[in-house]
């Protein structure tokens, strides 16, 4: 317990300035890019702090003037603060809609455009965050999403929501399979501990959705990269 309150500690002090500064100038300004480059920073320390170590493989290159989808499997609160940072410029987030009513970061993450998604499975719902996920992509901005959309018990992969798959066949952009492995050791779903210890995140050859005919199959494929990942482990 003593590490996870060490590691709010260090997000609260040093959020807070970057809060009160960063906000009022992207309201200001409309550029997001303080505030977002500043709170990964932030995370960086406070990861380093609390020894989680991680290491990242990235399995072939990127072309710099593409964006992407990233689709991570989640098996721990850890996993946005290890795989954000790893990524290459700025990347918008599949969330709970819930999440926007958390004071300050709630908000924070509405500037930084992230994009809300409801539980209640309802198809409007759905086609109201592609339509937002194809919008961030038309901006610039990668999009990530952990596509079993609730923590993994086990390890496991569970089912794969739907949605991001058809982001992914409408907009056309390449798919990143990312597999991320250890965090559940270090913070099991559940517990409100943090250990220290060695996270390690794979980035999969880019998928292309246009060499698959259905979104079924799309998902199979990107369902198989990331469990390559976890057979490796």
């Amino acid at each position: 317990m003593f590490v996870a309150l060490t590691l709010l500690v260090v997000y609260m002090v040093l959020g807070i300035p970057v809060a009160l500064v960063g906000i009022p100038w992207t309201v200001v300004s409309g550029n997001v890019s303080f505030i977002y480059h500043a709170s990964l920073g932030i995370v960086r320390i406070g990861l380093r702090v609390v020894r989680v170590r991680v290491e990242a493989e990235w399995r072939a290159p990127l072309d710099e003037k593409r964006t992407y989808l990233f689709f991570s499997n989640h098996v721990s609160n850890l996993d946005p603060q290890v795989l954000l940072p790893l990524l290459p410029r700025r990347t918008s987030v599949f969330i709970k809609r819930s999440l926007l009513k958390v004071p300050v970061l709630g908000y924070g993450m509405k500037l930084a455009g992230f994009i809300p998604v409801d539980r209640d499975g309802s198809v409007e719902g759905a086609k109201q965050s592609v339509e937002a996920a194809v919008r961030v992509l038309a901006s610039g901005v990668n999009v990530t999403s952990f596509v079993e959309g609730t923590r993994s018990p086990d390890g496991k992969l569970l089912p794969f929501k739907k949605g991001p798959f058809y982001l992914a066949m409408e907009s056309g952009a390449p798919v990143i399979p990312v597999t991320i492995m250890g965090t559940a050791k270090l913070m099991p779903k559940g517990s409100l501990k943090v250990h220290p210890g060695t996270v390690r995140v794979i980035f999969h050859a880019p998928i292309e959705p246009r060499d698959y005919a259905t979104r079924e199959e799309l998902m199979e494929a990107v369902r198989r990269a990331i469990e390559s990942g976890l057979d490796e482990a």
